[in-house]
């Protein structure tokens, strides 16, 4: 019970952090490329598509990895402009990174444990190869206005991927046998010779360099925050586990 609820605890400190550090990179590099894109969308009309994106999500328009997928229409709620927009960002990238920070400490528990920050930076660096950059290889982050393939097609792939992946790093990193490595590759491989659902066309009122901006936003912000998720992870755990340890010495 105790490990347990250390593990709630650290995963809670460390998302924390994350999200609130991944919220503030969001109002600086990602949200005004989406107000931008916005304009577009407005003037062209409402569409319908899902988030790729990490991480980390954006409330009301959320296009970052893992973001769950909406659907706009002229009735639905969003939160307004300024700060409620704000704290509901805040409040998604908290909850993701509480979610994706007990993933992280749950499989690094398996092996056993992230003992500091470095090996966390390692671990997190992982996490992010898993959750954004193999996917986002098939299916880029969006933005408002650009057309997109089916929705349950484009979460089975991205839901796959992920597990490929995750599934294909495990056995790279963690088995010796050079015959589990090479089918580790090739799990990693599979998705993307696969190919990711497309839209039936391309076509976009959003210029090229906007989407080329933000696709870069997207990537070097979710990467930042997986680095300091894990890195924060190995601060936690060391921290904690040191004073449970201390605290069991002093019963002895």
């Amino acid at each position: 019970m105790t490990l347990f609820r250390n593990v709630v605890f650290i995963a809670a400190l460390a998302g924390l952090l994350s999200g609130l550090i991944m919220t503030a990179m969001q109002a600086y590099a990602t949200v005004p490329l989406i107000l931008k894109a916005e304009t577009f969308e407005n003037a062209g009309g409402g569409h319908d598509h899902g988030a790729v994106s990490p991480e980390a999500a954006e409330a009301g328009h959320s296009h970052d990895a893992a973001t769950p997928a909406h659907e706009h229409d002229g009735e639905g709620w969003a939160p307004a402009d300024g700060f409620e927009r704000f704290a509901f960002t805040a409040l998604a990238n908290i909850v993701t990174g509480i979610g994706f920070a007990l993933v992280l400490v749950a499989a690094s528990e398996l092996t056993g444990g992230i003992a500091n920050w470095r090996r966390g930076i390692f671990w997190g660096f992982a996490g992010f190869a898993v959750f954004t950059l193999a996917p986002g290889l098939g299916l880029p982050p969006e933005l408002p206005a650009m057309p997109a393939a089916d929705l349950a097609a484009r979460q089975a792939w991205w839901i796959g991927t992920v597990a490929a992946t995750a599934a294909g790093l495990w056995l790279i990193a963690f088995r010796s046998s050079m015959v589990l490595s090479l089918i580790g590759v090739a799990l990693m491989i599979a998705p993307h010779i696969i190919g990711a659902p497309q839209p039936d066309s391309h076509e976009s009122p959003v210029p090229v360099d906007l989407h080329h901006q933000f696709v870069v936003a997207v990537t070097v912000t979710n990467l930042i925050f997986w680095v300091v998720l894990g890195a924060a992870v190995g601060v936690f755990r060391a921290r904690f586990s040191g004073a449970a340890a201390n605290w069991r010495d002093s019963f002895a």
